[in-house]
């Protein structure tokens, strides 16, 4: 089986990258994916903390204090969803078993710790479905059967290559047609108030359902983009019914469940909107002893201080962004760099305003760009070519490892600070005292930086349209 991370260097530094100091009392390991080269992911050097020279105003640095902590990555993953399920087993067994480790093995892979699933079908499912007869609010006939053939199976592989910690969300896309008042599961519509009971006890059964097939569940998005009418499977919340749906009905059906220790995410929509959504439901006392944190997308303006406001505003409340890809689908672009920076880009920043997880949206899809039963296509980091069985590996699936494979669950965000827009900049300190340092250099030049962590500097060189790893120990 060929890893797709490079295991030996074929990229030389610049000789400013290699420079090592006698004295220096903390190693530096260096991976690199970059742009024109073929490194991806690639250790490419040992460097050696030194002396921290004379600092002068016109030298980039990146200035790094472990000391200063902030929040506790729960995880990073994406989301296992019924169109990755579906193409990994039209995947010859070896195939399979390469992209099992190339996302979930921490030591070979980039060991994704964080996982979202879908609670009846979504757009990336071959067709519409839900898990109980029509009209059955008592949920009798509640079966998970859609989700045996190709979704458990794919889900349970993923989950036996993990080692650490993992956790596994569940969102809806949509109540089932006959709780909503459009009679429909597509094109928005909203929940009955007469179905919201039943409805919150949906999720208590999913939960049971996929605990008893061997799949623990850590919590739960209220609903998948609640302020969106989308020709696919979708339902509208107002701030003021999700908070109350919440309060009055999850939260205490989950608590009488002995689930209490599930996690409640409300909004799971764009940044955009997402400081007033946590306002409505925040606010008010009753609600909030319910909600775990607030979950975010991209699809709209970055609006990344919305995310910091809602962080600053509400300290003890959690952050995860929840859903995040490239689109529409246009296989002639795999290759196209400014995927895997766009990645970057947000990862750095919704990591450094406050986010808990950060959670991709469909780990594996088809040539195609699907399955998806409405025409929805759109990239993932890894795609199958269902007719030859190859796996193309896009330049995002690096730059998400860069993060994934040396930020580990329990981590803390500790300071970094670049001195020059030009160079991004985060960093986590691990339960093993190692700090993972990731630079993201954007620019068409190569950038030349120190990395300084109080009085020691070593040189370092980023090239153009890169992304690197420092890992301090």
């Amino acid at each position: 089986m060929i890893s797709p991370i490079s295991s030996s260097p074929a990229f030389l530094l610049t000789a400013c990258l290699l420079a090592t100091t006698a004295h220096a009392q903390k190693s530096v390991d260096v991976y690199l994916t970059a742009k024109d080269s073929g490194e991806r992911l690639s250790k490419v050097a040992t460097l050696s903390l030194g002396g921290r020279g004379v600092l002068t105003e016109k030298e980039q640095r990146i200035f790094v204090d472990p000391a200063k902590t902030f929040q506790t990555l729960l995880g990073i993953g994406g989301a296992l969803t019924d169109a990755s399920a579906e193409t990994y087993f039209k995947l010859p067994v070896e195939k399979r078993r390469e992209l099992i480790r190339a996302y979930y093995d921490s030591e070979h892979g980039i060991g994704y710790s964080l996982g979202r699933t879908h609670i009846n079908s979504c757009d990336f499912s071959s067709a519409s479905y839900t898990y109980v007869a029509e009209g059955d609010t008592a949920l009798k006939t509640f079966s998970i059967a859609p989700d045996e053939k190709h979704r458990i199976p794919f889900i349970k592989d993923a989950l036996a290559a993990v080692k650490g910690p993992f956790a596994m969300y569940a969102s809806p896309w949509s109540p089932p047609a006959w709780m909503k008042d459009n009679n429909h599961m597509l094109r928005g519509g909203k929940l009955k108030p007469e179905m919201r009971d039943a409805w919150a006890r949906y999720y208590v059964a999913f939960i049971q359902a996929y605990e008893k097939a061997g799949i623990p569940i850590w919590g739960l998005t209220v609903q998948n983009e609640p302020m969106a009418v989308q020709r696919w499977e979708s339902c509208v919340y107002t701030a003021e019914e999700e908070k109350d749906f919440v309060r009055d009905h999850l939260g205490p059906v989950l608590a009488k469940s002995g689930m209490a220790d599930k996690k409640i995410v409300i909004w799971d929509h764009n940044r955009t909107w997402i400081f007033q959504r946590a306002q409505a439901a925040l606010n008010d006392p009753e609600a909030a002893k319910y909600i775990w944190g607030v979950g975010f997308h991209w699809y709209s303006d970055d609006a990344f201080d919305n995310v910091r406001l809602v962080k600053e505003t509400y300290p003890q409340t959690h952050l995860l962004f929840t859903e995040g890809c490239n689109f529409p689908y246009d296989r002639t672009k795999l290759s196209d760099w400014n995927w895997g920076e766009l990645y970057g880009r947000s990862m750095i920043k919704d990591f450094n305003n406050g986010a808990d997880g950060w959670t991709d949206w469909n780990v594996l899809l088809d040539e195609t760009g699907g399955p998806n039963h409405v025409k929805n296509f759109c990239y993932a980091p890894v795609h199958a070519d269902t007719q030859t069985g190859e796996l193309m590996y896009m330049n995002s699936y690096y730059y998400i490892g860069h993060f994934s494979k040396f930020i580990r669950p329990g981590a803390k965000r500790v300071i970094s600070s670049s001195t020059v827009d030009r160079l991004l900049t985060t960093a986590f300190k691990n339960a093993d005292g190692s700090v993972a340092v990731v630079v993201m250099n954007s620019s068409g030049e190569a950038q030349a930086f120190a990395l300084t962590i109080g009085q020691q500097s070593v040189p370092v060189s980023s090239p153009a349209h890169s992304i690197l790893t420092l890992v301090v120990r």
